[in-house]
């Protein structure tokens, strides 16, 4: 099958290609650098020729309430546009308990493109993952104060992006589900926990100090972690880490 990839030359995109390509597929990436811009439409009718599935896995480049809506609902758009042409399967990228976040600008952008997939008459699957373990250490670096990492105790089941690529590369080859499946790492920590860990394993004279009010996930509801029905990935934090 061809499969274009929006974003795949990002972190998840890039790794989705390759297991893809592993699996006898012509995968494509599909972003700025390779000339297609899903936000003016530029270069998508190219890409998409011939194409039997695309995944998005694209990102907003802004955490801002206006900029990400802008991003996700006019990208959405311009690809259903395009994939009207013949794409038969829509896999599209989103976040464990989007719907459940009230007032943060960035998720209601993202549930903003989960309707949009509904109502595009492509048949679809959404995955939604949680947070990816690479994100741990940005987070910490934008919530830090001198010696300080200051962190809430939101909880997390974070997940290694590798899982994640894993889980959108094999929606991209099945048959569309129509509906969403959830995946998370296999451990619940809370995010001043998941620093300790960080700084336990790669010590560089910051302490975690537990601040509610503090950094992006302050005041999140206890929803990020998923349910019963999350399919829990293997890959423990502090393994992970130390590999990498």
């Amino acid at each position: 099958m061809k499969i274009v990839v929006v974003g795949g030359t990002g972190l998840i995109g890039s790794q989705v290609c390759a297991l893809l390509r592993e699996g006898g597929h012509e995968a494509v990436p599909a972003a700025p650098s390779t000339g297609v811009d899903t936000l003016t439409g530029e270069g998508l009718a190219a890409a998409l020729k011939g194409a039997d599935v695309v995944v998005d896995v694209s990102n907003s480049p802004s955490f801002d309430t206006e900029p990400a809506l802008d991003f996700f609902t006019r990208s959405a758009r311009n690809l259903f546009a395009a994939e009207k042409a013949g794409v038969r399967h829509h896999v599209a990228l989103s976040i464990v308990g989007v719907d459940e976040v009230p007032g943060y600008g960035y998720y209601e952008a993202k549930v903003a493109q989960e309707n949009a997939v509904r109502g595009s008459g492509v048949p679809y699957s959404i995955v939604r993952a949680a947070q990816f373990f690479e994100f741990v250490a940005p987070v910490m670096d934008m919530s830090t104060e001198g010696t300080e990492v200051r962190l809430p105790s939101t909880r997390l089941r974070p997940i290694a992006s590798a899982d994640v690529a894993a889980a959108v590369a094999e929606a991209a080859q099945g048959e569309p589900s129509n509906g969403i499946r959830t995946i998370a790492g296999p451990e619940v920590h809370g995010l001043d926990r998941l620093g300790e860990i960080t700084l336990a394993v790669k010590p560089d004279g910051r302490t975690v100090v537990t601040d509610e009010r503090a950094g992006l996930f302050a005041g999140m509801p206890d929803v990020l972690t998923g349910d019963d029905r999350t399919h829990l990935a293997t890959t423990r934090y502090e393994e992970w880490l130390r590999r990498n």
